[in-house]
């Protein structure tokens, strides 16, 4: 039996206990969180598995090396070493991604450029690339293979967005986080282009992520046809034929509500949804309890915290009198705003969106 791989899952940070909890859950070994993402130990179909599963991680890398090196010399010697037929296919272009702290060599693009020759490639200027991400910290190199591609983030579905698009990977979180398993009802009552209820469904369904894409992996000289469709059709095997409870989006803008249903006839779930356009004002689930996770406007802009804080009291007192012993969770930015819902709130992980700083909270506070 080989080897286990070292490989590390890229993921936002405050999101790292997510997707380590995502990885516990697919078997592999090692699990631990580090700033920035989980490493962990996976054989290459574990590795193939995570990247078609994983919801909350942007990308999975391979450590190949380690090394140190306080010249260039020292560099090249090392990295002529390396088993680079292991990893680029003849034609292949190595793309490095070079980040130098606190160390002799902080020259990046210096670095890039010795370790592109170290590898023998010349390729065509149209040839397919394949990321290399090179981390140099006090002197200590760390080489890693990305494995994904295109950002995990990138299912393939979403085409049309609104106004202020959230990612699929932190809307998987935030569901993941406030503990939605698919089991319960669940309503977005401010769905903008649908994303929520769209990775809710995914999930209800069972339906892996990354079954709609391509992967850098199936590029590799290691690569095998007949084990990667193997991986394939386990998850395609798991999958549920519809939801197994209520999903709901809703949304005041009629061109939201327009991209979100084209989005999910792309993600394979449109049967699975009710969309709606309808004003906040108009929420009235059907069943429950269940779920309300929503990404609210922020407030962040001079002007809005006034105008935003009518919307906030208004979904407080909505929860209040029509969401008896439902679970709330908002995306948010503003403390005022939070408070100006009147409900008590638990702070379940911080982030950033689009460069804001943002926290996923939770009503009840319990």
């Amino acid at each position: 039996m080989a080897d286990p791989l070292e490989c590390f899952a890229v993921a936002a940070p405050g999101i790292e206990p997510i997707t380590a909890r995502e990885l516990a859950s697919l078997g592999v070994g090692d699990v631990a969180t580090e700033p920035g993402g989980v490493t962990f130990a996976a054989s290459l179909a574990q590795l193939q598995d995570a990247n078609l599963r994983l919801r909350t991680a942007s990308r999975v890398l391979v450590r190949v090396a380690r090394f140190r090196a306080r010249t260039f010399f020292e560099l090249e010697r090392h990295a002529t070493r390396l088993e680079w037929d292991r990893w680029l296919a003849p034609g292949t272009a190595p793309a490095f991604d070079v980040t130098s702290k606190k160390s002799k060599l902080y020259h990046e693009k210096g670095i890039a450029q010795r370790l592109a020759a170290a590898t023998g490639r010349t390729a065509a200027a149209d040839a397919p690339t394949q990321l290399l991400v090179v981390r140099v910290h006090r002197d200590e190199f760390t080489v890693s293979i990305d494995s994904s591609g295109e950002l995990l983030h990138r299912r393939g579905y979403r085409q049309q967005t609104a106004k202020a698009p959230l990612r699929e990977t932190l809307a998987a979180a935030m569901l993941l986080g406030a503990g939605w398993d698919g089991q319960a009802p669940l309503v977005d009552p401010m769905c903008g282009s649908g994303t929520i209820p769209i990775e809710a469904a995914l999930i209800a369904r069972r339906i892996a992520p990354g079954l709609g894409r391509a992967f850098a992996f199936e590029a590799w000289p290691s690569f095998e046809l007949a084990g990667w469709r193997a991986v394939r059709e386990r998850a395609e095997s798991e999958a549920l034929a519809r939801s197994p409870v209520r999903i709901a989006g809703s949304d005041r803008d009629a061109g939201a509500i327009a991209a979100a249903r084209e989005n999910a006839v792309r993600a394979g779930v449109a049967e699975d949804i009710a969309f709606a356009e309808a004003a906040l004002s108009s929420l009235d689930p059907q069943d429950g309890p269940g779920f309300l996770v929503s990404n609210p406007p922020y407030g962040v802009r001079v002007g809005e915290e006034a105008r935003l804080r009518d919307l906030y009291a208004t979904l407080g007192k909505l929860v209040t009198q029509r969401l008896d012993g439902w679970t709330v969770a908002l995306l948010t930015a503003n403390p005022r705003l939070d408070h100006a819902t009147g409900l008590d709130w638990r702070e379940v992980l911080r982030t950033s969106n689009g460069g804001i700083p943002v926290r996923l909270i939770v009503h009840p506070a319990v």
